[in-house]
């Protein structure tokens, strides 16, 4: 009887890396959704393993706000002349021009909103019939509803009411002319397992993960870089704090936690004490109602 028997990590690691190849048999145009977080970067982490010693066979898309945190950008592009993986990379700037859409105003005018037209788009012009994504089931309700492969309509919209069954790891990737699947390989991971193979596998993160003094607005239990692109008001308490980001989004919207957490060591014992989720504590355009998440999915989000 063998006694060969996989960690944790190893399965989830297994599950993932199956799940990119059933992607790469089955469809012939997918592309990996790439922002320059920990759960896009760990996706290409996992891809470098499934199609090793070849090259990633897709490319690496991101839909760039232009609202981006530097540090993950620089890293963007570092990562993929690493890797030598084809970056493509299109604006929601250009979008919002050549389309005359309104931008948003307020305090944290964000365009994560505006991101589905320029995505959508995006999949039309290069003629993407998949999408991997790093979105992960813990991370919010909506996201606990998706399978690994969830089909979007002709017009990049997501019905939560037509999920196919996925039984014994089997996928079904059939779809109609001018449908798309997103796929999600870390579907089925957490936080914490994020962190843990991050560590296991000695990847490099953008700086802004881990603690650092930045100038911050405090808006109630949120701590948000300032920049150009929120509103700062007379009375605004604009502090110097020491934080580090538990999830890499647009500086609109994404908000730091207090933290002196330097390592990665000090990260995984962070979030084994925290009882609030990472889009919970940071996300301010997830507070914008109860179901903000599946508004912006139904019209074609991540």
């Amino acid at each position: 009887m063998s006694s060969y028997k996989l960690d944790y990590l190893d399965q989830l690691e297994s599950e993932s890396i199956h799940i990119m190849r059933e992607v790469a048999a089955q469809f012939e145009r997918p592309a990996l959704l790439f922002s320059g977080g920990k759960d896009s970067i760990t996706l290409v982490q996992l891809a470098i393993k499934a199609f090793s010693p070849g090259k990633i066979p897709f490319p690496l898309v991101h839909i760039d706000t232009g609202h981006n945190f530097p540090e993950a950008i620089a890293y963007r592009d570092k990562l993929a002349e690493q890797t030598g993986a084809k970056l493509i990379v299109r604006y929601v700037e250009d979008t919002i021009k050549a389309k005359g859409l309104k931008e948003p105003v307020g305090k944290f005018a964000s365009r994560n909103a505006l991101q589905a037209y320029t995505l959508l788009d995006t999949i039309e012009e290069f003629g993407f019939d998949a999408c991997i994504g790093g979105a992960r089931r813990d991370e919010e309700k909506a996201r606990a509803k998706e399978r690994i492969f969830s089909v979007r309509d002709e017009f990049g919209q997501w019905d939560p009411k037509k999920q196919r069954p996925e039984l014994w790891n089997l996928y079904n990737g059939k779809i109609h002319k001018g449908e798309n699947v997103r796929a999600f390989p870390i579907s089925n991971w957490v936080e914490l397992d994020v962190w843990n193979y991050i560590k296991r596998e000695g990847v490099e993160l953008p700086s802004i993960y881990f603690a650092h003094e930045r100038e911050v607005l405090v808006h109630g239990d949120f701590l948000v870089a300032t920049s150009p692109f929120i509103r700062i008001d007379e009375g605004d308490v604009i502090e110097k704090r020491t934080v580090r980001y538990r999830t890499v989004g647009d500086m609109t919207c994404t908000a730091a936690v207090e933290s002196s957490a330097a390592s990665i060591d000090d990260i995984v014992a962070e979030i084994t004490r925290t009882q609030i989720s990472e889009r919970g504590e940071t996300r301010i355009d997830d507070q914008v109602s109860e179901a903000a998440m599946e508004d912006r999915k139904k019209n074609g989000y991540f």
